[in-house]
């Protein structure tokens, strides 16, 4: 049986706060459990927070904004290795990390404080490994860490929380080759185990109340991999 179990109790994360013990003091965590954490609250306690009165907007991002916050579309193009697609004020950017999303997942909600946005962790996957080594440290427990954030999706309405970040975690399950109950050989089956993971997460994770982390017990998604893994890769991607 899969159960996924929120972390209550945690405070308003704050840069330079050590999440790792903040949420092994409030979760019971066990070998092969996988723990979920809200990008935001990773990104708030590792520093990426831009406060807009500290932005000067280029002329591009003035061109982009449509009539709204310059200073937000200017963090947006700074975060981004390059734009995919745009209608003012609306901005789809490809980030460093290759991931292709709204606003380079540049955000205000749940932000510290009026006036600030949110950036995603500079490397979602480090950001996992600490945590993962912190909650070892604390606890002898041997879980895997998804960093998780949401993304919308091309076709479909709504978001869905997806792995941006990973540690200890098989992100991928490749049924190519096996063989369905019918006898048919899969040819082209891959599973996104660490999204749906972090989508299944996000069921108890609060958007509004403030429940940045859920642990996952009873499905063995252990091994090694990188949220990179997920990533399609632009030779494949028929809509780059």
């Amino acid at each position: 049986m899969i159960s996924i179990r929120p972390v209550e109790g945690l405070p308003e994360i704050e840069q330079g706060a050590d999440l790792g013990e903040l949420i092994a003091g409030r979760a019971e965590l066990a070998d092969r459990d996988i723990l979920v954490v809200a990008q935001k609250a990773v990104s708030k306690a590792e520093g990426r927070v831009v406060r807009l009165v500290d932005v000067e907007p280029s002329e591009r991002a003035r061109e982009l904004a449509g009539g709204e916050d310059a200073r937000r579309i200017e963090v947006i193009l700074r975060e981004s290795a390059r734009i995919v697609r745009s209608r003012p004020p609306l901005v789809i950017a490809e980030t460093r990390h290759g991931f292709v999303c709204a606003s380079a997942g540049v955000d205000s909600s749940n932000a510290p404080e009026a006036g600030t946005v949110v950036l995603l962790p500079v490397n979602p996957d480090a950001s996992a490994q600490r945590l993962r080594d912190r909650v070892r440290e604390l606890t002898g427990a041997e879980v895997g860490v998804i960093v998780s954030d949401s993304f919308g999706r091309p076709w479909r309405h709504g978001t869905t929380d997806v792995a941006i970040g990973l540690a200890g975690i098989r992100p991928l399950l490749d049924l190519k080759g096996t063989l369905d109950r019918a006898g048919y050989e899969l040819h082209a089956t891959v599973i996104a185990v660490a999204d749906e993971l972090a989508g299944a997460a996000e069921l108890v994770l609060g958007k509004t109340g403030g429940v940045p982390a859920a642990v996952i017990r009873g499905y063995d998604a252990g091994g090694e991999g990188s949220a990179r893994d997920l990533v399609m890769p632009a030779e494949r991607d028929l809509f780059r």
